[in-house]
């Protein structure tokens, strides 16, 4: 592949030495950073920063929904961190001519990227892949195909449920609202012309929502809903987690109405990269996916206390599910933006408990996937007792990266993995922030069709 190469210096003092093997916890005064920028055969752009003092590392980044921009870590203050301590990363845009929902073109452009940076630099003692969010889902199509790239993988609050999981879930949700709260009016869930579409779509049911948190019976139909959408159960308007019915089904709806002006306009993105609308109810029961949620015991009580007969609202919104998808949409999804479970390389995964737009219950899923195709192995599981999409600490993500080292050196991950020790790693680090590392396991992922 050819690439444009252009090489500047940065301002900014970085640091890295060796301590075993992989990178240390302290970082020092070092020279400055080398930055890389290139072009890829379709068009996309990526970026490279290799600290003068490079510990071997090289940490491929693949970012999230939203920008078709090539960046190389999840924030500047993850950056500084990794540079300090050594670490080379580089990241693409993604086909900058795609869709924003760019599976089509992610594995390849950063496996690009990866060739333009080594042609470069040299072979990596280490190449670790890094993904946030849509990126998470990337890094983990990576792991399963990049025996021969990669030593390894962290996928950060990953939508590791793959795309189709993702739109249906959401479907379901949004279907509750739709078939329970106005089902003399309903709005459009699929098939959206425009972003601006599915946003109005979003106006219309936070509206519908709002409305329904004034009386027992729309509180429990409410919660309906947010159980199906995998809503998380504390919000950032309490001060503790709820232990109660009336206080989950607040937080859950705090979530729900933050959630819906993103994900009704996303779909579009999502339709667009796969040609159509690729998810269904058609054929679901929804009682079945109720009793099988870590949520069903909240929504009973409400059920309980409106007076309302829960069985009911069950028949009617698998009596009254309609929407199938397109066919060829649907096999374009699957092939560009799903995981078989197969493992090439270690994965580490990492998710906060309480994640309004990447379900916690995701990586129950992925953990059900990955036994299934044996790997079971190469698989670890790490979770943070915090609120938010993503919003992990410069610590959190460098003790996850370390872990990976370990297991790619050793061949075994021992102990590593474990919330103690990854809480002990975070903390050694030196970096000012709280990490919150906790042994967890996370309920089921209901909505797998």
């Amino acid at each position: 592949m050819k690439a444009s190469v252009i090489r500047r210096l940065t301002t900014t003092l970085l640091a890295a030495t060796l301590l075993a093997g992989l990178s240390p916890g302290v970082a020092t005064a070092a020279p400055p950073a080398t930055h890389y920028t290139g072009v890829l055969r379709d068009g996309g752009t990526w970026v490279a920063d290799v600290p003068a003092g490079w510990n071997g590392t090289l940490v491929l980044y693949s970012h999230g929904f939203g920008a078709l921009e090539a960046i190389d870590a999840p924030s500047p203050e993850v950056r500084q961190a990794m540079l300090d301590r050594g670490y080379a990363l580089v990241g693409s845009s993604y086909d900058p001519n795609g869709s924003l929902w760019a599976l089509r073109s992610a594995t390849r452009d950063q496996f690009e990227s990866l060739a333009a940076i080594t042609g470069i630099i040299g072979r990596p003692r280490l190449t670790i892949a890094l993904g946030t969010s849509m990126g998470g889902l990337v890094s983990g199509q990576e792991a399963q195909v990049g025996g021969r790239l990669l030593d390894g993988a962290v996928s950060t609050c990953g939508l590791m449920a793959g795309g189709v999981n993702l739109n249906n879930y959401q479907l379901d949700g949004e279907y509750a609202l739709n078939q329970l709260l106005r089902p003399e009016d309903p709005v459009k869930l699929v098939g959206y012309a425009s972003p601006a579409e599915g946003a109005a779509a979003a106006a219309q049911l936070v509206t519908t929502a709002s409305s329904a948190r004034t009386s027992a019976a729309g509180r429990a139909r409410l919660a309906l809903a947010t159980a199906l959408l995998n809503m998380p159960t504390w919000s950032n308007a309490q001060a503790q987690p709820p232990g109660d019915a009336e206080g989950v089904a607040a937080a859950q709806y705090d979530w729900l109405v933050a959630a819906l002006p993103f994900i009704m306009p996303a779909r579009y993105f999502i339709e667009l990269s796969a040609g159509g609308n690729a998810s269904w109810n058609a054929g679901v029961d929804y009682a079945a996916l109720l009793a099988r949620s870590p949520h069903r015991d909240t929504v009973r009580a409400l059920y309980r206390t409106a007076g309302l007969s829960l069985r009911a609202d069950l028949t009617t919104l698998t009596r009254n599910a309609d929407v199938r998808a397109d066919r060829e949409a649907l096999r374009n999804l699957t092939r560009t933006s799903t995981l078989s479970g197969h493992l090439d390389v270690p994965n580490l995964t990492l998710h906060t408990l309480y994640d309004q737009l990447a379900p916690v219950e995701f990586e129950e899923q992925y953990a059900r996937q990955v036994r299934a195709a044996g790997d079971q192995r190469l698989l670890r599981q790490a979770y943070v007792n915090r609120r938010g999409h993503c919003a992990f600490t410069p610590s959190e993500i460098i003790a996850a990266v370390r872990a990976v080292e370990h297991r790619a050196v050793t061949g075994h991950w021992g102990r590593v993995a474990t919330a103690r020790r990854l809480q002990a790693d975070a903390e050694s680090l030196g970096l000012g922030d709280t990490p919150a590392f906790v042994a967890y396991m996370p309920g089921a992922f209901v909505n797998d069709r």
